[in-house]
């Protein structure tokens, strides 16, 4: 877990993949955290991505960092508590501009479950259990 998070962090944006219908849509995203023991997210409830994800719960997530790159295939649920959301703002502060772990539209969401594959051009490939 510890390594896929750090890949995350140091990539600074990743691409999430979600599906509307039959078309798949992908975004840039940038916040990342571990709270207890799982890989957490963060978005609101009035966008797309969250309407989607509340349908589908199957994403994907991409990055990359010179020629190694990270896939994540999972399912992600949302958690309503308190103690996750502030988890999230505390440790992301500019976050507060628009959210707050109170209001009713900050959702983060975390990988039920879910594998993580980082791969590099050489061939390495090392396979994580979310």
């Amino acid at each position: 877990m510890e390594e896929v998070y750090q890949f995350l962090k140091k990539c600074g944006v990743y691409y999430l993949a979600t599906t509307e219908g039959d078309q798949p849509r992908v975004r840039p995203f940038g916040t990342v955290e571990v709270f207890e023991n799982h890989l957490y997210i963060l978005t609101g409830k009035k966008k797309d991505v969250s309407k989607q994800i509340q349908k589908n719960p199957k994403v994907e997530i991409c990055a990359s960092i010179g020629e190694v790159w990270i896939r994540i295939t999972g399912i992600l649920e949302r958690d309503e508590r308190i103690s996750a959301k502030k988890n999230m703002l505390d440790k992301n502060p500019h976050l507060r501009v628009g959210y707050s772990e109170d209001d009713d539209n900050t959702e983060v969401l975390y990988f039920k479950s879910g594998t993580a594959v980082i791969c590099s051009l050489e061939g390495e490939k090392r396979t994580f259990q979310l």
